[in-house]
């Protein structure tokens, strides 16, 4: 059993439990914080939302995470902040009084949740726009379909927060300042550099957790009674970085990290395309690159895009001993993967993008946003006077792995991207996959997806040389 050492809102806390445990099972059962709600259990409601603050360069990073996917023993070292930790001595905070002030709060269930979510924007945002501000709780349900009230709220927040902060200097203490957060973020910092944090259990025998976000909804009663290694102790696997023509990205780089990154973005800009259709931010505050490629999904939109990418995989085993193996490689059937009992995906080797390099992801789900894809798709093509000259194309959810078509990305190749070389290059596609029946749709309805996405590709990379009637 862990013993975990934490700042927990105003005051130090300590955790005597199994590592693996929930947050929101401590927070509820031991600690009696029950503000932070307990709904789905999954990561889908926002119910239980926390702030998670990490000391770093420049102070304390926040996020705003799910509880029920976050184990104790990620809050070694860290500050948690719950609802009660954001309360002012009295009344309201002026994130509670501008949802309060628009008739917001109904049952009051999800309340809290939207509180935390909208905190940790201000204190991430540059210019509190307030379609990031709106995107800051995608994660977060109102039951009570009190929507217009809370956008309402919104609008009032972001607008009375311009101007007065400013974004180069230090965030928690201007918000504090502000009489926006409490006077305990003002030394976070401090007191977590003082605080006596046992470091987490490292054996190597023990399970190792990316963000969980998958696999605590699939295996959380096991996890929960055990202890369990965590990747965000380890700092070389959270940069991202430029090593000669590659850009090497940490495996345990989150989704956020990910496509807020200009260098990650400039390489592969069918990034900035997939970040917002990747769950919601909570998911993506706790979700890692190496995780979402590990679990081996067939339809994980990571996995589309960096294929496209021509990414591969640097592994290491227990030992130290590293090697590489091309993306395309990985996958060795369904939910196989090359990666032997002992080994880490340590980090993602993508080539930096070349001239006249250009990206196109699409996704179709029963929800634009917050879904599971049925299909999705990235072609990747070098155009020069018109005639691919490259081409790589990756679909999920037509076969039992992430598939890289070859066929149809050859079909493209040398010839201009029109509609005829289109057409045969969805021909070859079909030719390529085999998706099945299952509850997202039927097998002939994902080829029909597959080429139609290949078509909207071409519409995208070559605007002016297609129509889509020519396509159908």
């Amino acid at each position: 059993m862990a013993t975990i050492r934490l700042l927990l809102n105003d005051r130090p806390a300590t955790i005597a439990a199994p590592a693996g445990l929930s947050t929101l099972a401590w927070l509820r059962g031991e600690r009696q914080l029950t503000g932070t709600r307990e709904g789905c259990n999954e990561g889908e409601c926002g119910a239980c939302t926390v702030l998670l603050g990490e000391a770093g360069t420049g102070g304390v990073r926040y996020r705003a995470v799910a509880a029920c996917l976050l184990p104790v023993g990620e809050l070694a070292g860290r500050h948690l902040v719950t609802i009660e930790g954001l309360n002012p001595p009295a009344g309201l905070n002026p994130v509670q009084q501008a949802l309060v002030d628009e008739g917001a709060p109904q049952c009051g269930f999800c309340f809290s949740g939207f509180v935390v979510s909208l905190c940790g924007f201000l204190l991430a945002s540059d210019d509190f726009s307030v379609g990031d501000a709106v995107a800051s709780i995608d994660g977060n349900i109102c039951r009570c379909t009190g929507y217009a009230s809370i956008l309402r709220a919104v609008d009032t927040l972001c607008g009375g927060m311009r101007g007065r902060i400013d974004p180069a200097a230090p965030r928690a203490p201007q918000l504090v300042d502000a009489g926006i957060l409490p006077r305990h973020f003002a030394d976070a910092a401090a007191r977590l550099a003082a605080l006596d944090a046992l470091p987490a259990a490292d054996a190597a025998d023990l399970p190792l957790l990316g963000g969980g976000t998958d696999l605590l909804v699939q295996r959380r009663d096991p996890l929960a009674q055990g202890e369990a290694r965590f990747v965000s102790r380890r700092p070389d696997l959270r940069t991202i970085a430029a090593e000669g023509h590659r850009l090497v990205i940490g495996g345990g780089v989150t989704i956020t990290e990910l496509t807020a990154s200009s260098a990650a973005l400039a390489a592969v800009p069918a990034l900035g395309v997939m970040g917002p259709l990747f769950g919601s931010t909570l998911v993506r505050n706790r979700a890692t690159v190496a995780g979402n490629l590990v679990n081996a999904s067939p339809i994980a939109d990571l996995a589309a895009v960096l294929l496209a990418a021509d990414a591969e995989l640097e592994i290491e085993a227990a030992g130290g001993a590293r090697r590489c193996v091309a993306l395309e490689n990985f996958f060795l059937g369904y939910k196989r993967i090359d990666l032997v009992a002992g080994e880490i995906v340590r980090a993602v080797r993508v080539p930096l993008r070349v001239a006249d390099a250009a990206f196109s992801f699409e996704k179709v789900s029963r929800r634009r946003i917050l879904d599971i894809a049925t299909v999705t798709g990235c072609l990747r093509v070098v155009l020069k006077d018109g005639v691919v000259t490259d081409a790589r194309l990756a679909v999920g959810g037509v076969a039992p792995v992430p598939l890289l078509a070859r066929g149809a990305a050859a079909a493209l190749v040398g010839r201009p991207l029109d509609a005829a070389a289109v057409r045969a290059a969805a021909d070859a596609l079909d030719a390529e996959i085999a998706p099945i029946d299952d509850v997202r749709g039927t097998a002939a309805y994902k080829r029909l997806l597959a080429r139609r996405i290949l078509m909207a590709h071409a519409l995208t990379l070559a605007p002016g040389a297609l129509r889509c009637g020519e396509l159908l």
